[in-house]
């Protein structure tokens, strides 16, 4: 149906909450099929949302408990931090090595949040991209006030 780049909203009231510990909760990546049936946008709230829509391929599986799950998203050295007056994240880059996948998306989410509300924020790559028995990197933005891919100001 849809993939809409966007921060979920259910992130933004469970960041409030102080569901998600930046300096301690692992992150993870998980891609979302070519041609998903469902919808995902600001509206998508847990991992489990992707159902069936999770992409599948060799190498590349859906077992949740498995860093195969998605690439571990680690958070980049010295973050969060303060750019002025906005405070921004930087994510490594996440990479899935040696996978036949096809995706039009991923989701951004943090397993060790409250499992009904752990999305973070939902990505179009506005295509499909693939990888064929090699790396499918996702590639996060430079960190900045302007650029992060996580920022509040």
């Amino acid at each position: 149906m849809a993939i809409q780049t966007a921060l979920s909203n259910a992130f933004k009231l469970e960041l409030l909450k102080g569901n998600h510990d930046f300096d301690n909760d692992t992150f993870r990546v998980a891609l979302i099929k070519e041609n998903p049936t469902g919808t995902f946008d600001a509206t998508t709230v847990a991992y489990t949302d992707l159902g069936s829509d999770q992409a599948s391929g060799t190498g590349y599986t859906s077992t949740f408990d498995t860093v195969s799950t998605g690439a571990q998203a680690a958070i980049a050295t010295g973050y969060p931090q303060m750019d002025g007056t906005t405070a921004v994240m930087d994510f490594d880059d996440a990479v899935f090595t040696n996978v036949t996948v096809q995706a039009d998306g991923c989701i951004l989410y943090n397993p060790n949040a409250d499992s009904s509300a752990n999305v973070i924020a939902v990505f179009d790559f506005g295509g499909t991209v693939s990888a064929t028995a090699g790396d499918f990197t996702i590639q996060f933005p430079a960190p900045g006030a302007s650029t992060s891919i996580l920022r509040l100001a």
